[in-house]
């Protein structure tokens, strides 16, 4: 099973993103390609994030001030944006990490209540 959270726009999804990203970011500074990679393995290749995602909910999220971006050289000598955390990513970082673990236990006893 591969769940790609590209292909639906639902709030959830996106704060489940939101929470991969920064959770990803917080090991130290990434460029975009890197985090859907790391994000990939990390699931063993279930979630997928595609271009066309990731690089509007990095810009949205440096709008936020909850991670900031430079300019760096990547590992194959390309010019890249690598972003890292804020001290304002890192709390965003602790409060999604609560509701998602929150709502995965909501989730859990209804589905134990059957």
């Amino acid at each position: 099973m591969e769940v790609d959270l590209t292909k639906t726009n639902n709030d959830v999804l996106q704060g489940t993103l939101d929470l991969l990203v920064l959770k990803t970011l917080s090991h130290g500074p990434m460029h975009g390609y890197g985090i859907t990679v790391h994000i990939q393995r990390a699931s063993d290749d279930v979630l997928r994030v595609e271009e066309g995602s990731i690089y509007p909910a990095l810009h949205r999220m440096e709008h936020q001030g909850w991670i900031k971006a430079e300019w760096g050289t990547s590992e194959n000598n390309r010019r890249a944006r690598y972003y890292q955390l804020t001290s304002s990513g890192r709390k965003r970082l602790g409060e999604e990490q609560q509701n998602w673990e929150q709502l995965t236990r909501a989730v859990a006893s209804v589905l134990n209540m059957a």
